[in-house]
């Protein structure tokens, strides 16, 4: 059985055939997927919650990503507080710094990155970390890093660094803070050798797979729209890195995310 720790099915990518997309994923051997809950920011904040309701296999987030970071106002984190009580939340993401857009300021990305780990930590819920850095600059993951150290790493609850594109380095610096390191499809992509490096090199217990879905979709699917059902690919690449099964990976990781959210108290 597998998990897709990381998916985002709100949208009108999966509106015509949400529930074919979900019957394949079940088909295809998945037992959870958690779907993410930034929406297109500030005014769908539940909508992974909404899906979630709908589905006792699927698990919800909440956050405002850093995109829309320029649009959050006290409403909104007051909104989130509230919807951080729903059953069906478990994890508060996908939230972090994202600066080869900088669709947002960088100084109102980190503000309400911050504003969004204190309220996560009230919540004693693990956050979902989105990191992009500019081209040939590594000054997000610096910033993630050191902003995670300072604010996250003292509540001594756990984190996932999320379809993980960085170097070994910054895998380990949040290894060692406590956090798991989630691979998506883009593992499997020709030049990513630094993600297939820090797959073959994340302990197997600090492991998880996603599908970032509907973007990133692995070989032999790259190009097309991605579903939960190709986290099994994903599983296959790495286990390929690893020297073991698909299944062996699935199962790895399907405890490892069971292990990360009922050290929270929140896996329902």
């Amino acid at each position: 059985m597998y998990i897709d720790s990381h998916a985002h099915l709100d949208g009108p990518k999966f509106d015509s055939d949400r529930a074919e997309v979900l019957a394949r994923a079940r088909e295809a051997g998945l037992e959870r997927i958690l779907t993410i809950g930034s929406g297109t920011g500030p005014g769908t904040l539940d909508c992974a919650i909404k899906i979630a309701e709908q589905h006792d296999w699927i698990y919800a987030t909440i956050g405002i990503h850093p995109h829309e970071a320029k649009l959050a106002t006290e409403a909104d984190y007051a909104e989130m507080q509230q919807l951080s009580a729903n059953p069906r939340v478990i994890a508060w993401g996908e939230i972090g710094l994202d600066y080869f857009y900088d669709h947002s300021p960088r100084d109102v990305q980190q503000e309400v990155f911050r504003r969004q780990m204190e309220l996560a930590r009230a919540a004693k819920l693990p956050i979902i970390i989105h990191c992009r850095p500019s081209n040939n600059s590594e000054n997000a993951w610096d910033d993630t890093i050191q902003m995670l150290c300072d604010h996250w790493a003292p509540s001594g609850l756990p984190g996932i660094l999320h379809c993980f594109t960085g170097e070994w380095k910054h895998a380990q610096a949040a290894l060692d803070i406590g956090f798991f390191i989630s691979f998506a499809g883009n593992v499997s992509f020709p030049k990513a050798e630094n993600i297939r490096d820090a797959a073959k090199r994340v302990p197997f217990g600090s492991m998880l797979i996603e599908t970032d879905c509907p973007f990133l979709a692995p070989v032999p699917n790259r190009g097309k729209r991605n579903e939960p059902a190709f986290v099994v690919n994903t599983a296959e690449v790495i286990g390929q890195l690893r020297g073991v099964s698909k299944e062996e990976i699935g199962e790895r990781t399907q405890k490892n995310f069971y292990t990360l959210f009922s050290s929270c108290h929140r896996d329902r």
